[in-house]
């Protein structure tokens, strides 16, 4: 099966059992400060987890774009991704363990026909606070007793290996999950529960991992020894915190996230993910341009480009530029390594633009956002790449400088090299490695944790205040963004939408899509519209709608596209008074929101700049 067949075939199957289907959500969290990226399909339903009710019901199902900023250093073994898909389904107080267990045998087993006797799982092992999960462990059990296979379980121990189980007790840090980590760590009302870990074994003569040190010792799903591969983990949230201990959930909550491209490589039983279908055509160009094949001599290099142009292809398309900062540092980190790695295996010429190209083609049917920005991503794709060319050039003679008036490149110069040219570690390692010398690692190391420290230290100041943490001027922040919407409409065009927002106590951020600078009269037009109504002091409420009515009413979508397949209800938010006028604003949001306008105080434009192509920046204040 294809991916795109083991897509498909996860949402047939859900569906058929009364899922509502969601379409994925931005790779940019939607008014969510504490992360800079979606990195798992939990992550935009975790309101919905802890208790608001879903417009679609309580049976949900989708495919969500992912990305892990942190997995680039891991990028170049056989199974890391930065980049990937998460299959997810949820139940919302409605079924629970009995049903999703049955159910994710069968579509393993059925739909994607993977033999049961090569599935392994794990469950939560129990504490002195929490008991043993031998709920699920009788419920796996008899899943494979319909397949004829009897399942044993057993205690996980590192020292005797499988054991001759196949069903293994895991302790809390594997097979608990809550929002604070393990059972002693909540606190008190927070919800949690155990996991199940499913496993596929790709047989015992895949066992020595060609990236890691593992050469002994007993084999378990959990090793890294290449053998085992997680191809998914069942959520069930069943408890909360008390200040004597754990009491069940009135509404219990199953969560379930598997990675597509590691059930594809599951179905293919081939433990190399960049072997699948997704990554052919890309693989294919890559040989094209370097004339070298993927070999094990290149399959570092080759991983890392499949990969990294991959990730930067959907976020450039979700609206992030190569930059210095936030998202779009990690776009520039991305297209340079894959650059340096390409010129490691022989490319001379721009190549980042077909792949790029290559990628879209290949997932045309399922992001088709992807081939509406085909222009705007190898535009940026190739700017960039031929930017670090030149800095590469000045970096390898700037090298050649420092070597020849010291004979030797000090871990310092490393890490300036590095900031200044984009010059990696590796490289700089390697061209000192070949005039007989060596880089102090730990110097380079320590002044880049100097400079990690620094800019977390400034993300978390950025993003200290975010719509999370529904503060009252946060708040006031979040419905002064409505009002700039409708006001940037008026004045701009209705070709305006937005594409992303950031709200501290400070001040907005508002992120939209429009084709040029916006001129000083524009500006001020917009700022004079948005303090009338706030002058006016308007009334905002909520009304619950369905998506017809809610476009009838002339209701605008926060990323509209994401709500354009959802046919349940709806929370639109009205600023004005309908009997009277008809509303300023009328916009889908989850809220939360001031009560009436007249709280907004003065609002002032700061600045206004692009952040991509096609896409602007407001940061304003609130006075």
């Amino acid at each position: 099966m294809t991916m795109r067949e083991i897509r498909q075939a996860y949402l047939d199957f859900f569906s058929a059992r009364g899922h509502q289907i969601l379409p994925s959500a931005s790779l940019l969290p939607e008014n969510d400060a504490t992360t800079l990226f979606t990195g798992s399909g939990m992550q935009p339903m975790v309101p919905y987890l802890l208790g608001e009710p879903h417009p679609k019901g309580t049976r949900l199902a989708d495919v969500q774009k992912c990305f892990r900023a942190g997995d680039i250093e891991e990028v170049g073994d056989n199974r890391h991704t930065t980049f990937f898909e998460m299959l997810g389904n949820w139940s919302l107080g409605d079924y629970f363990k009995k049903e999703q267990v049955g159910w994710m045998f069968a579509f393993l087993t059925r739909e994607l026909n993977l033999d049961p006797a090569r599935l392994y799982v794990t469950v939560f092992r129990g504490n002195d606070q929490v008991p043993r999960d031998e709920e699920t462990v009788l419920l796996w059990k008899d899943a494979f007793v319909s397949a004829g296979i009897e399942a044993a379980a057993v205690d996980f121990s590192e020292r005797d290996g499988l054991q001759g189980g196949r069903i293994f007790y895991y302790d809390e840090k594997k097979n608990w999950w809550s929002r604070s980590g393990v059972p002693s760590a909540m606190p008190v009302g927070e919800p949690g529960g155990p996991d199940t870990e499913m496993f596929w074994d790709f047989g015992p003569e895949r066992r020595l991992h060609e990236a890691s040190a593992f050469v002994s010792g007993p084999c378990h799903v959990n090793c890294d020894c290449g053998r085992f591969i997680e191809i998914g983990n069942n959520v069930f949230m069943q408890y909360l915190k008390t200040e004597d201990g754990f009491d069940p959930l009135p509404k219990q909550n199953v969560d379930f996230g598997g990675g597509l491209e590691r059930l594809a490589a599951a179905v293919a039983d081939d433990p190399d993910m960049f072997r699948i279908d997704v990554f052919d055509r890309a693989r294919e160009r890559i040989e094209q341009v370097t004339r070298v094949s993927y070999q094990p001599e290149t399959f570092y290099a080759f991983r890392v480009i499949l990969d990294h142009l991959r990730a930067a292809t959907f976020l450039i398309a979700d609206g992030v530029a190569p930059s210095n900062k936030d998202q779009g540092y990690y776009v520039r980190r991305l297209i340079r390594r894959a650059v340096r790695f390409g010129n490691k295996i022989g490319a001379r010429e721009a190549f980042c633009g077909t792949i790029a190209d290559a990628y879209i083609e290949t997932y045309l049917d399922a992001y088709p956002e992807l081939a509406e920005g085909r222009d705007r991503i190898v535009e940026e794709m190739t700017k960039e790449e031929a930017k670090f060319k030149a800095s590469l050039e000045k970096g390898l003679r700037e090298f050649e400088k420092l070597f020849s008036s010291r004979s030797a490149v000090s871990g310092v110069d490393a890490f300036n090299l590095y900031q200044s040219y984009g010059f990696p570690w590796e490289l700089t390692e390697e061209l000192a490695r070949e005039k007989g010398q060596p880089v102090d690692r730990a110097v380079f190391q320590e002044e880049f944790k100097k400079h990690q420290d620094l800019s977390r230290a400034g993300s978390q100041q950025k993003f200290a205040g975010g719509l999370a943490d529904h503060s009252e001027e946060v708040v006031r922040g979040h419905t002064a963004t409505h009002l700039l919407h409708q006001a940037l409409r008026t004045v701009l065009g209705a070709h305006i939408e937005q594409k992303g927002s950031n709200i501290t106590p400070e001040r907005l951020r508002f992120d939209f899509s429009h084709p040029q600078k916006m001129t000083d009269e524009e500006k001020a037009r917009v700022e004079a519209i948005v303090n009338e109504q706030i002058q006016k002091d308007l009334p905002v409420h909520y009304e619950m709608l369905d998506l017809e009515e809610a476009k009838r009413r002339g209701a605008i979508g926060l990323f509209e596209d994401k709500y354009a397949a959802l046919s349940g209800k709806l929370k639109v938010y009205f600023i004005g008074d309908e009997a009277t006028a008809p509303s300023f604003s009328r916009e889908v949001c989850g809220g939360p929101h001031v009560e009436s306008t007249g709280v907004l105080g003065t609002f002032t434009i700061q600045k206004e700049e692009a952040v991509a192509s096609g896409i602007r920046r407001i940061k304003a204040v609130l006075g």
